[in-house]
């Protein structure tokens, strides 16, 4: 078993349910642990048999640009990508964090986790 995480990945993004966090946009935070099976990697030391990173960065990046009204949206479409392009995958958990929600007070972020 193999756990590659990637950490506090940030976007540019219009996810929100108020039209102004459409037009406005806002920062996140994305978080993923990936859980694979073993592969060939640890011992080819060759990319080829490896999950690749940039591949995993690239899903995210991409799901990121397609605004959502909900986080929760996001992150099963992140989820569902992931799946359907790389093998080898046991578990994922992706987290994403909107910074400053506007929700009438002060508060870094609001965040949602899925595990799949």
């Amino acid at each position: 078993m193999h756990i590659i995480e990637l950490e506090n990945m940030e976007f540019f993004a219009r996810h929100g349910c108020f039209s102004e966090e459409q037009i406005i946009g806002n920062k996140f935070i994305v978080n993923l642990k990936i859980i694979t099976a073993e592969s060939l990697s640890e011992i080819s030391d060759n990319i080829d048999d490896a999950v690749n990173y940039q591949t995993i960065y690239n899903i995210v990046r991409r799901e990121m640009k397609q605004t959502s009204h909900l986080l929760e949206n996001v992150c099963k479409r992140i989820l569902d990508a992931i799946y359907a392009e790389i093998e080898n995958i046991k578990n994922i958990t992706v987290k994403i964090s909107k910074l400053n929600p506007p929700i009438g007070g002060k508060i870094d972020c609001a965040s949602v986790t899925m595990q799949r």
